[in-house]
């Protein structure tokens, strides 16, 4: 019976020509809510203490390639545009290869991850992701044991930034810069 009503379905969706991209969501052009330096001002002191915590991040001991390929997954999970574009730009500029870039998606199945990238990895999605799943033991565990303390607390407040800004740009649909 399950199988009849899937098989209509399908027949259905090819004969009306019904995909999900031609649904008028996906349909009409995507432009920003409002612009980007008007959500800056409007931010005030706020945004400069979302920029005081990005430069904490590189004083810290977390490698600059692992902090950018944390903030290019969480931003992949999140599906903000604007920062995936930023964040690969800025990754390929401090030496991250194109192939680790485009590997990301797959990073457990890829052996180009360092084990710290790996568990830095983990734990990006886990948090970004808290809702599903809060964190599984497995993921602190196996962060716990390739970072100190310090870089731990370090990684979360990275994962906790990246993931303010993606909600900064999908909210208000900040437009990706073209290359």
């Amino acid at each position: 019976m399950g199988g009849e009503s899937r098989s209509a379905d399908r027949r259905w969706k090819q004969e009306s020509g019904f995909t999900i991209l031609n649904h008028e969501y996906y349909r009409r052009a995507v432009s920003p809510r409002m612009e980007q330096p008007k959500v800056n001002q409007l931010l005030g002191p706020a945004l400069k203490s979302l920029y005081e915590i990005e430069v904490y991040l590189r004083k810290s001991t977390l490698e600059a390639e692992l902090r950018e390929l944390v903030k290019l997954r969480a931003s992949q999970i999140n599906g903000c545009a604007y920062c995936i574009i930023y964040h690969r730009r800025d990754a390929l500029k401090i030496g991250v290869t194109e192939r680790k870039i485009h590997l990301l998606n797959a990073w457990r199945e890829g052996s180009d991850y360092s084990e710290r990238e790996r568990a830095a990895l983990a734990w990006a999605e886990a948090v970004t992701l808290i809702s599903v799943r809060h964190l599984p033991d497995e993921v602190y565990a196996e962060a716990a044991r390739v970072f100190s303390e310090q870089e731990l607390v370090d990684l979360n407040l990275a994962v906790m930034s990246i993931n303010s800004w993606n909600r900064l740009s999908i909210a208000f649909r900040y437009e990706p810069e073209r290359e």
